[in-house]
């Protein structure tokens, strides 16, 4: 994979990772582990009256059992036991467990009880390693994928080429598709971002280099509104974007996840070239400040 394509699965995994729970969480980290471990996986699904003996899956080599966690919402209690039942269920049916890894999905870290009881399980089990895999350890697990597995659960992305190669024709028909939105024209200023907006507004080291690969291609949107027969057609768009930001916003969502959304909102995930062009539009309105914050805004 090339760069482009690496930041463009990173922000994808990203979005996976917080988005993802229960069942559907627990599917799609044994795809990453079956990539990533081959043969040395197994799931485990749960079968009849008898479950699954409280395994999601299991690494043969490092004798590892696997229980994976992703609550729509993270409570202390119900967390707590959580681990507590299916460390010690787990030990029971698995009496050759050598290590016992517990898959969460919250970044924002375990509540201090959370690690009090993970501290007391090592101490009173010395012989289990027992682990905690969020984000990041996932992350390094993709990251042993081969290149095809991220096309395979991701879709296509595009390359570094395909990129460069964008040219106005693609650009027309995302433009055209998002004029259709009729949006009625706004007072908004579009006064140029500083140089800080992409800190300002924590975006992932994977949105912000798409961010600024998408600049390399604003010249052809600009183009394209400076010849439209509409005069108003970008700020027309514009109100679209702003308007969609604006929900996004207030459901307290991430920057990442706001991204993605704005990504959907393009409906970029049709080939490697109209990707690119929603890169490109993107990237166009976010410096000119219709949307995320600017980096002299106050924090609200």
């Amino acid at each position: 994979m090339d760069k482009v394509q690496k930041s463009f699965y990173g922000l994808q995994f990203r979005i996976a990772f917080l988005e993802k729970k229960g069942t559907e969480f627990q599917d799609w980290f044994c795809k990453l582990a079956s990539y990533a471990w081959g043969e040395d996986f197994e799931a485990v699904r749960p079968y009849g009256s008898q479950g699954d003996f409280k395994c999601d899956g299991r690494r043969i080599s490092t004798r590892a059992i696997i229980q994976c966690y992703a609550p729509l919402a993270t409570r202390e209690n119900p967390l707590n036991k959580k681990i507590r039942e299916d460390f010690l269920g787990a030990k029971e049916h698995w009496p050759n467990m050598a290590q016992w890894i517990f898959v969460f999905n919250d970044n924002s870290g375990l509540p201090p009880t959370s690690i009090q009881l993970l501290d007391r399980l090592r101490a009173e089990n010395p012989d289990i390693d027992i682990h905690l895999w969020t984000e990041a350890k996932l992350r390094g697990l993709a990251e042993a994928m081969p290149a095809h597995a991220w096309e395979d659960i991701f879709g296509l992305a595009p390359s570094q080429d395909r990129f460069e190669s964008l040219a106005l024709e693609d650009i027309q028909p995302l433009i055209e598709e998002l004029a259709r939105l009729e949006p009625k024209p706004g007072q908004e200023p579009l006064d140029p971002p500083s140089v800080e907006k992409l800190e300002r507004n924590a975006l992932s080291a994977d949105a912000a280099e798409l961010l600024k690969l998408g600049r390399r291609k604003e010249a052809l949107v600009e183009k394209y509104f400076q010849n439209a027969v509409l005069p108003d057609l970008g700020e027309r768009i514009a109100v679209a974007f702003r308007h969609r930001y604006a929900q996004l916003k207030a459901d307290a969502l991430s920057a990442d996840q706001i991204f993605s959304e704005l990504q959907r909102f393009t409906d970029m995930a049709d080939s490697p070239a109209r990707q690119g062009a929603a890169l490109a539009v993107l990237s166009y309105y976010f410096e000119r400040c219709d949307i995320f914050e600017d980096a002299n805004e106050e924090a609200t």
